[in-house]
C-alpha cells in the first residue's frame, strides 16, 4: 500500500487531481526458452513480484497523453495527432506513448489520459520493465474507458507498440507474461498459437534466485535486432529442406540436412533456437515431475548454447553462472533475457544461498561492480491495487 499511496500523492501533485485507478504490472523471468519467442517457439516464464505501478486518470474531452515518471522526475506530454518518439534520456516515454498510438491505430476511441508511474525493476536488468509498463497502460486505458479489448489482443497491441514505436523486434512472451502470470505457477507458452498451460511450481527446499550483473543492456541499440535478422535468414536456408515460416518449424534432422548451406552465424543461431525449443519441452516435463536435477541441467545447457551459439552472453554473466554452478546445492544457472548484460537465474537449495552470496564478493573484486540478488516469487499478472 505504500507504493499506492506514493503514486496517489504524486499524481495529485503533478496533475492536480487524484488518479481514478492504480495498477500493478509484473516483470518476468523466463525459466527456460531464450530467444525462442520471436521465432514462434516455446517459453517457460513466470511473472515476478518486481514490476511497474501506475496511477492513471482520464481527460475526457482531450486527445493528449501526459506521462510522469517518478523515477526520472520528468513529465512528457504528447498530442494523439502528433505521437512522436522521444529520444535520449526521454526514450522511456515511448512505451506508454506507443501503447496509446497502437490502441488508436487499431480503432479504439478514447479521450486523453494522465499517467504517473514508478518501478521496482532495476533499469536495464532484462526483467521486462518495458513490457510491464506497456501492459499497465493498456490495461488502465481499457478499464477507464471501458474498451472492448480481448486479453490476448491487449497483449498483441503492447507487442506491436514495442515493435513499431520503440523499434525492438521483440517476441510476445514479455507482454503475455505481464498479463497472464499466475502466483505460484510457471506456464508453458506456445508463442505462435498463444496457447498456454500453467505449471504449479513445487521446488521443495530449493528456490530460484536472480542475480543482477549490473551490466545494463539496451535492446534497441544492441545486437538484438541483428539476431532476429540472422534467424530469418536461417529460415530461408531451411526452406530449401522443407517449407516453414520460422525456426519453430524445424527439428535437428532438418538442421543437419541444411547445415552446409548456412553462413557461420546462421548455423549457430539456428542450432541454438532448435535445441532450446526442445529444452523447453523437456523443462516442462521436469517441473511437472519435480525433477529439479534434470531441470537444472537444462538450465546449464541453455546457458552454454546462449554463450557459444547465440553469442549473447558476456564475461560478467559467465562468471556469475560458473560461480553458482560450482556450489554444492546448485541445480543449474544461466543468463536470462536478451543478454549483453542483465541477470542470471539460479535454481539452488535455500541452505546454499548464503555461500553463493558470499562468493559474489569475488565479482566486485574482479569487475569493480557489485552483483545484487533477488528472490523470485511467481506472481499474478496485471491487476488493480
Amino acid at each position: 500500500m505504500k507504493i499506492k499511496n506514493l503514486l496517489i500523492d504524486k499524481h495529485n501533485d503533478i496533475f492536480g487531481e487524484a488518479p481514478e485507478l492504480v495498477v500493478h504490472s509484473p516483470g518476468r523471468v523466463n525459466l527456460i526458452g531464450e530467444h525462442t519467442d520471436y521465432n514462434d517457439g516455446f517459453v517457460l516464464p513466470i511473472a515476478i513480484s518486481l514490476g511497474i505501478d501506475i496511477a492513471i486518470s482520464r481527460i475526457p474531452d482531450s486527445e493528449v497523453i501526459s506521462v510522469y515518471s517518478l523515477d526520472k522526475e520528468k513529465k512528457i506530454v504528447s498530442l494523439y495527432t502528433d505521437l512522436m518518439k522521444s529520444s535520449g534520456n526521454d526514450d522511456w516515454a515511448n512505451y506508454p506513448i506507443g501503447v496509446v498510438k497502437i490502441l488508436r491505430k487499431n480503432g479504439h476511441k478514447f479521450g486523453g489520459v494522465r499517467v504517473s508511474f514508478t518501478g521496482s525493476i532495476p533499469e536495464g536488468a532484462g526483467l521486462s520493465s518495458s513490457a510491464a509498463l506497456e501492459v499497465a497502460v493498456a490495461y488502465g486505458v481499457k478499464q477507464l474507458y471501458k474498451l472492448n479489448i480481448k486479453d490476448k489482443d491487449l497483449v498483441k497491441y503492447c507487442q506491436q507498440a514495442e515493435q513499431e514505436v520503440v523499434g525492438v523486434r521483440c517476441g510476445i512472451m514479455d507482454q503475455f507474461t505481464a498479463k497472464f502470470g499466475k502466483a505460484e505457477n510457471a506456464f508453458f507458452l506456445d508463442c505462435r498459437s498463444l496457447e498456454h498451460r500453467y505449471i504449479p511450481l513445487k521446488l521443495k527446499s530449493a528456490e530460484f534466485i536472480i542475480t543482477n550483473s549490473n551490466i545494463s543492456h539496451k535492446l534497441s541499440t544492441s545486437k538484438y535486432n541483428e539476431r532476429v535478422f540472422e534467424c530469418e535468414e536461417a529460415v530461408k536456408v531451411l526452406n530449401e529442406v522443407k517449407p516453414g515460416k520460422s525456426l519453430r518449424d524445424y527439428n535437428k534432422d532438418d538442421y543437419e540436412k541444411a547445415r552446409e548451406f548456412f553462413t557461420p552465424e546462421e548455423k549457430k543461431r539456428a542450432f541454438h533456437v532448435i535445441s532450446e525449443n526442445n529444452r523447453v519441452i523437456e523443462g516442462e516435463k521436469s517441473l511437472k515431475q519435480g525433477d529439479l536435477k534434470k531441470f537444472g541441467q537444462l538450465m546449464n545447457d541453455s546457458h552454454e548454447s546462449l554463450r557459444l551459439y547465440y553469442e549473447v552472453s558476456c564475461a560478467e554473466l559467465d562468471w556469475l553462472v560458473e560461480t553458482a554452478q560450482k556450489i554444492e546445492g546448485c541445480y543449474g544457472s544461466r543468463m536470462i533475457g536478451a543478454g549483453f548484460g542483465g541477470c542470471t537465474l539460479t535454481l539452488i537449495e535455500k541452505k546454499a544461498i548464503p555461500e553463493f552470496i558470499e562468493k559474489l564478493k569475488g565479482y566486485q573484486e574482479k569487475f569493480g561492480i557489485a552483483a545484487i540478488t533477488y528472490e523470485v516469487t511467481p506472481s499474478d499478472g496485471v491487476h488493480k491495487i
